[in-house]
């Protein structure tokens, strides 16, 4: 099976090829060059023109019969051949764990749904993975890919968790959401896990497989290259949707996600590079778009940082942010872009939102957003918070500078800018050009902020003065 270059290769290049995290990168003159820049080198995988229908392998279109087999033996067929599609035609299909390989484009054609079984056995044995930022052998994303090259989802078919409060939400502990006292759930797990890593336990030591009740993703490829997801709806996931960690050359492009269950985000870039988001609808229960990069000290000692992130095009609905940096960001966050989207529902929390504290520490730096409509949000436009959960309770003081929002529009919101800093590390360098805010309920709340300069800015019908 085709692999690309070994774990510890993969990370020593990472970091021969960036800084080191806490220096500052400096912001171009004109960002938005360096985002075509980036652009140009986002080339999504081609695929030969070899077809692999699941059907041929056994799976049957009922949406009972377990086709996970079929999907195996199409996959590895696939591979074999040098590459292809691997074809799910109209129907209903039910399926354990798909695990890509190197070369294979995982294609659900128009009417064609694969329904994910929900039997937690389904996905294992434990794979490698990053759960809330920390690595550790857990229950399989339902499409898991480690260290492959070249592989894609595409079409225009579902993909359908099948999570509800009687399934896989309630793991997460919540009485809303079908957990009563006495049932299993997550905290445990949890708990050990943070414990782990951060006492630097060996991932393979760090088993967290059955009766553990730490949710799977949806789509996680990890240490991948070249990876491609277009077209697809997601529905119903027991939490994070789309999760590439440690990967480069990403596109995400075309994909509507509709899922509320907790922790339901849908992006999660993580430790990764040149990654494009496209043209994507999402209405979630938790972040639509989050940035990440480890959590804590798991994540300072992979120390691989996101970066070179362009979002436009892209719908938000409900969500807690539209654009979010964090809360697992100990690895660094620099150079992201989002450009000519739309955010609108009375249950979307904010727009730009950058979520951090003294535990996670990292550094967040050069983030634009433009050319940004919102109807409404519930909360800020624009919130950067440094007190999220443990707040200053800590020893790695976070850093967030340069950020500029320009040609950005809001018709109602709670506050324009909520901004809470550190007083021994400030925000730096926020910047709003040709911005408007109207129906603002709150005046701004600002906090340790260094150098916040407004230009033909309007909150109310009133010019605002930084």
């Amino acid at each position: 099976m085709p692999v690309v270059n070994t774990r510890r290769d993969f990370l020593r290049s990472s970091a021969a090829a960036l800084a080191p995290w806490l220096r500052a990168a400096q912001p171009a003159a004109d960002p938005w060059q360096e985002a075509a820049a980036i652009m140009q080198r986002i080339r999504p995988p081609k695929f030969p023109d070899r077809e692999f229908s699941v059907t041929r392998f056994g799976a049957k279109p009922d949406g009972v019969a377990d086709c996970t087999a079929a999907f195996r033996k199409a996959i590895a067929e696939c591979a074999r051949a040098g590459g292809g599609r691997v074809l799910v035609p109209a129907g209903r299909f039910m399926s354990g764990a798909i695990h890509l390989q190197s070369g294979v484009n995982l294609h659900l054609a128009e009417g064609a749904t694969i329904l994910f079984s929900r039997e937690p056995k389904a996905y294992l044995p434990a794979v490698y993975t990053r759960w809330e930022g920390m690595e550790c052998m857990g229950y399989s994303a339902f499409i898991y890919a480690y260290r492959q090259d070249n592989i894609a989802i595409t079409g225009r078919g579902t993909l359908d968790g099948q999570a509800d409060c009687s399934h896989w939400w309630p793991w997460k502990g919540r009485t809303n959401c079908g957990w009563k006292k006495g049932d299993p759930n997550q905290e445990a797990a949890r708990r050990r896990l943070i414990e782990m890593a951060e006492r630097d336990a060996p991932v393979q030591e760090r088993q967290f497989g059955d009766g553990s009740y730490l949710r799977p993703q949806f789509i996680q490829t990890y240490q991948c290259r070249n990876v491609l997801i277009e077209g697809v709806t997601i529905v119903n996931s027991p939490m994070w949707e789309i999760h590439p960690v440690l990967c480069r050359n990403v596109t995400v492009r075309n994909v509507d996600i509709h899922s509320h269950g907790p922790n339901n985000d849908g992006c999660n870039p993580e430790s990764c590079h040149d990654v494009l988001i496209e043209g994507c609808r999402f209405d979630t229960g938790d972040d639509c778009i989050a940035i990440k990069s480890g959590r804590n000290r798991d994540g300072r000692r992979i120390n691989v940082p996101s970066e070179n992130i362009v979002i436009r095009g892209c719908q938000m609905k409900d969500g807690h942010g539209g654009v979010t940096i964090g809360s697992e960001m100990s690895g660094s966050v620099r150079n992201v872009f989002a450009e000519d989207c739309r955010m609108d529902s009375p249950h979307l929390d904010r727009a730009l939102r950058i979520k951090t504290n003294a535990v996670r520490g990292g550094v967040v730096e050069n983030v634009y957003m433009r050319k940004v409509h919102i109807g409404q949000v519930a909360d800020a436009v624009i919130h950067v918070d440094f007190y999220y959960e443990e707040g200053a309770r800590g020893d790695f003081l976070p850093v967030v500078r340069n950020i500029r929002v320009s040609d950005l529009t809001c018709e109602k919101s709670r506050f324009a800018l909520y901004l809470r800093g550190f007083e021994k590390s400030p925000i730096a360098n926020i910047t709003l050009e040709r911005c408007t805010f109207h129906r603002v309920e709150s005046p701004n709340r600002i906090e340790h902020v260094q150098n916040l300069k407004f230009s033909e800015v309007k909150i109310n019908g009133q010019p605002a003065t930084a």
